[in-house]
């Protein structure tokens, strides 16, 4: 075994060798930490003491030191460019996640961290979407992310798809959620899509590299899809889908449950009028979405998204002055734009506070309809 000499890679090296760890788990890790503080002091923790917590063989393990053989693939991942490590111990782990029972004590990463500590909402459902789920998902997510809020989904085929490109049509304010390791792209035919988010959003696995696509790993990745959003919102979802477990997961981590309800006739419909019956607030648009989430806002959230998301008055010229624009026909964002003479930002965020007070309403397509 090599030794470590530089302390911050020494560092990073024991974060990675304990999540590798065969048999170890994230609870165990997560246990470890609580009893001796670091990765380090566990390291340097004798074999008597680790069996208090994990069993003999991992004591033992662990008690070997970091094999450096073992996660030099990690390493020299981590020296591409955009690639990090976010651990419990760092500024940039997301706080969201802290507020949820076994969070990941490791995230591997590809993009723009600044995503993970801002506000956010999860679109989830199923991968046999409809072209109609697609489409509303997509357009939900673009008209969010215009709104100032980031779109949490896992790249799965149908819905979560969708969602993702709907966020990277806005600001590429996204963040896909995988159960693999980072150096596998699942499923493959999203390569494309996982480019794009790396390039504008972030991807993040708690899982190590080489780690494939596996069932049990999915239901780990839902509860960090739930765990970093304030909200949880399901376009599509047959009754055994596990999108429902991210949305049941998100109801007991204390997160809002919103569905769009569809025909008595779908399959892909009952799932989301199982979680309305459970209490889940039926979503018809963007508006349903914004007025629960005004007051779950942390105290930290981005002031622009603070002003976005609070309900003030719109009696003034500039508001009269949109509807004016608007008539009474669909009109899209680009045409009200050139109307308006405003900023994207400034229109943007008044046709939030006119969506909010009833008096447009969004439709599919991303086009507004005047209702006063």
């Amino acid at each position: 075994m090599a030794s470590i000499d530089d302390k911050q890679h020494n560092d990073i090296a024991q974060w990675i060798a304990l999540n590798q760890t065969p048999g170890l788990g994230n609870a165990g890790l997560c246990q470890l930490l609580a009893k001796f503080g670091s990765p380090e002091a566990i390291f340097s923790t004798s074999v008597n003491q680790l069996r208090e917590i994990v069993d003999d063989e991992i004591a033992h393990k662990i008690s070997q030191g970091v094999d450096i053989e073992v996660i030099s693939p990690a390493l020299n991942w981590l020296q591409k460019d955009n690639t990090h490590l976010v651990t419990l111990a760092d500024d940039a782990y997301p706080k969201q996640l802290l507020e949820i029972s076994n969070p990941p004590a490791v995230l591997y990463a590809i993009g723009n961290l600044q995503w993970l500590n801002h506000p956010s909402i999860a679109i989830v459902g199923s991968r046999s979407a409809t072209p109609q789920g697609e489409k509303n998902a997509e357009d939900f997510a673009e008209n969010l992310c215009n709104h100032g809020l980031c779109v949490i989904s896992g790249m799965a085929l149908g819905i979560d798809g969708a969602a993702h490109r709907g966020a990277l049509k806005a600001n590429g304010a996204t963040i896909a959620v995988v159960g693999t390791g980072l150096d596998i792209v699942y499923p493959a035919r999203h390569r494309d899509l996982a480019h794009k988010i790396a390039e504008r959003g972030l991807i993040i696995s708690e899982f190590p590299l080489g780690t494939p696509s596996k069932a049990q790993n999915f239901p780990r990745r839902n509860r960090v899809i739930s765990g970093l959003s304030l909200g949880c919102l399901v376009v599509e979802a047959n009754i055994d889908s596990g999108s429902l477990i991210t949305a049941r997961l998100a109801g007991e981590q204390g997160r809002e449950v919103f569905a769009i309800p569809g025909s008595i006739h779908s399959p892909v419909a009952k799932g989301c009028h199982q979680l309305i019956k459970q209490g889940a607030k039926l979503v018809e648009s963007t508006q349903d979405i914004l007025e629960e989430l005004k007051n779950m806002l942390p105290s930290d959230s981005p002031s622009g998204l603070m002003t976005k998301l609070n309900l003030k008055s719109s009696t003034s010229l500039e508001a009269s002055t949109v509807l004016d624009f608007m008539g009474f026909d669909p009109i899209n964002f680009e045409t009200l734009l050139a109307l308006s003479g405003l900023t994207t930002e400034a229109l943007s965020s008044m046709l939030m506070v006119l969506e909010l007070e009833s008096k447009i309403t969004t439709l599919a397509g991303g086009k507004y309809q005047r209702l006063v």
